[in-house]
């Protein structure tokens, strides 16, 4: 019998993993949709550079901020350091954070700071007016409250303009959308950034197969 298993584990077991990954088969849960369609970023709405930002065909992380107080700036260097540092190599993910117009003058002093010791290549600080703010995250449709353009919560949107997410019991009454960049590191690392890493393996695997689809016949 010790045989029968020895064999077992050397050499069945190997060939039917390889099988079962080499037929391509996606075992993987999708991260749920929290809401299917969000609206794309106002074309007025633009980065102290001038610059629109767009959500469809990136994969974004979004935030919303109302003040460059510690605990916000704390925040983003939460997300930073546990989630966008380690994937910013995937050129399709971006981070994009709303502000009102007003704080524009001081977050550019806190953004050449943050810049000489991190690398921001696909992060964005978009400006708006604070009703078109509040306007634009009720159309987001989440549980999550916005307060005077401030949210500690933070948003998957995927390249479709989905809103991707969780739904966590909070008292086993109210569900909540989003990740909590407040959170101790160790858990926005592993929900937030596993969840990043979920929605990115989604599209590489989509781009995988029509790929294959498309591959001449020999």
């Amino acid at each position: 019998m010790k045989k029968v298993g020895l064999f077992i584990a050397l050499f069945v077991i190997p060939i039917v993993a390889y099988l079962f990954f080499a037929s391509g088969v996606n075992t993987f849960v999708k991260l749920p949709v929290v809401n299917e369609q969000i609206p794309e970023i106002p074309s007025h709405w633009r980065t102290s550079e001038g610059k629109h930002v767009q959500l469809e065909n990136r994969i974004t992380i979004l935030g919303f901020i109302g003040d460059l107080s510690f605990e916000n700036k704390s925040n983003m260097t939460n997300v930073s350091q546990e989630v966008y540092q380690k994937n910013k190599q995937y050129l399709d993910l971006q981070v994009v954070y709303v502000l009102p117009e007003t704080l524009k003058p001081e977050l550019e002093e806190y953004v050449e700071k943050l810049r000489r010791t991190t690398e921001m290549p696909s992060w964005d600080f978009i400006f708006a007016q604070p009703e078109e703010i509040q306007q634009y995250y009720q159309a987001l449709k989440v549980d999550v409250p916005l307060e005077n353009t401030n949210t500690p919560y933070v948003f998957i949107v995927d390249k479709d303009l989905k809103l991707r997410g969780r739904k966590k019991k909070i008292d086993k009454q109210t569900s909540l959308d989003g990740y909590l960049s407040s959170e101790p590191i160790e858990i926005l690392h592993n929900e937030m950034e596993d969840d990043v890493k979920v929605v990115l393996a989604e599209y590489r695997l989509a781009t995988k197969k029509n790929y294959k689809t498309q591959e001449p016949e020999l």
